[in-house]
């Protein structure tokens, strides 16, 4: 029997008060699995944009913000050091970003899998408007021309928390990203290589709506899951 999802979009929201609530929404999970809560809460999916913010993961380096925070202020943009894996990225208008808040133990996954799938429903998606895009073995996200140096760019990032094999954090499309946010950052801790979008690689503004309902379809038929 498919694991049911409820699925949220909430719009633009402010960075800080959409992490609180994804916390607030894995712990119920967590604390149920553990047998500190008799009511289940089910699995979500939370889409929305962020003004413009930069969050850092647990392991990156301070390093890779390029910016002073006076300059931060200039560019109103806000800064996080969160608890997800990898190191440093943005998030603006234009970009989609998704939350999984997903109990990997009820979808019968491992971590590795479930980034896989993640990753494959974006690759899907972009196909659908002709991006050919595709994996770096060594990094995670989905990027354009990878195997190409000097070319690689990459389009959509990954950071996942998980806790008790429950997710949170997630990916983080560029649609019509204003990217010269990310010339303010070594993104992802990568000098090498750099960040594209769908208005960059198509050469006009795509219907970020449209993109989310196809997003939303993808992950739905990748983890066989019954959308509430």
């Amino acid at each position: 029997m498919p694991v049911k999802v409820i699925f949220e979009d909430l719009g633009l929201i402010d960075y800080k008060k959409a992490w609180d609530y994804q916390e607030e929404l894995h712990n119920k999970i967590v604390a149920f699995k553990t047998g500190k809560e008799s009511k289940m809460t089910d699995n979500r999916i939370l889409f929305c944009e962020h003004p413009h913010v930069y969050t850092m993961g647990k392991s990156g380096s301070g390093k890779n913000l390029l910016i002073s925070r006076d300059f931060l202020d200039s560019i109103n943009a806000t800064y996080y050091r969160i608890n997800r894996g990898g190191d440093i990225t943005y998030h603006g208008p234009g970009q989609i970003v998704g939350y999984p808040i997903f109990d990997l133990e009820q979808l019968k996954l491992g971590v590795k899998k479930y980034v896989f799938k993640i990753e494959e429903s974006i690759i899907k998606v972009l196909r659908e408007y002709d991006i050919s895009a595709e994996r770096i073995e060594e990094a995670t996200g989905v990027w354009i021309d990878a195997k190409i140096p000097g070319k690689a760019r990459k389009i959509c990032a990954i950071g996942i928390r998980v806790s008790r094999f429950v997710t949170m954090h997630g990916f983080a499309l560029n649609v019509n990203s204003d990217l010269k946010y990310f010339s303010y950052i070594n993104p992802c801790g990568y000098k090498d290589r750099g960040v594209t979008s769908m208005k960059n690689e198509i050469g006009s503004d795509t219907d970020i709506e449209e993109v989310k309902k196809k997003i939303l379809s993808r992950i739905v038929d990748e983890f066989e899951i019954h959308l509430l």
